[in-house]
């Protein structure tokens, strides 16, 4: 089986299949990442994939659902938390007024500190531009700080997020509701 989602390497995209891909008992699938999910999505239907990965509060998600829909389809869904995440600064910077972050992230922190907010494809990137002084502090993964200490300081620790991720295939499944039977939430109705 052959699995796209989006890159680069250490991406949340890629943690969250390869943790998918053991639950399902499928850790040798191959695992092929992309750097736009349209080429994932056209990936799958050429046959070149059998399926593709994606979050739902990635900011193409709705696009990738309306422009695929009738080859496309959702077969199956879960909830996964990413990496922890944190604001991250550089040292020599005492006061960040540039930052970078993912677009999906954008919510996660009051940004009205920073004048200036740079978008980057992944929370990787982020963490390369943060490196490579792009910018003054970014939304990235927290051990992004414990790689490079010397380098960075911590702004503010936001924890990991909380997603649902949509697994998509060629084939359609019943149009009929499909739910998870034995959903935690199921308990907290009284019958």
């Amino acid at each position: 089986m052959r699995f796209a989602t989006l890159g680069p390497a250490g991406s949340n995209h890629e943690l969250v299949l390869e943790r998918y891909l053991a639950v399902r008992g499928l850790a040798r699938a191959d695992i092929r990442l992309v750097d736009a999910f349209p080429t994932a999505f056209e990936a799958l239907l050429a046959g070149e994939v059998d399926y593709v990965l994606q979050c739902s509060a990635h900011p193409s998600h709705g696009d990738c659902v309306g422009r695929y829909m009738h080859r496309a389809f959702p077969v199956d869904t879960f909830i996964a938390g990413s990496k922890p995440l944190a604001v991250l600064a550089r040292t020599e910077v005492a006061v960040p007024r540039r930052i970078g972050l993912q677009p999906a992230t954008r919510h996660y922190t009051d940004l009205a500190g920073y004048a200036e907010q740079v978008e980057e494809a992944s929370i990787v990137t982020v963490a390369e531009g943060l490196l490579a002084g792009r910018y003054d502090a970014g939304i990235c993964a927290l051990e992004v700080l414990e790689r490079h200490p010397d380098r960075l300081r911590l702004v503010e620790d936001l924890g990991p997020a909380l997603d649902v991720w949509v697994l998509f295939g060629r084939q359609k499944l019943a149009e009929a509701l499909v739910v998870w039977p034995d959903a935690p939430v199921t308990g907290q109705f009284e019958m």
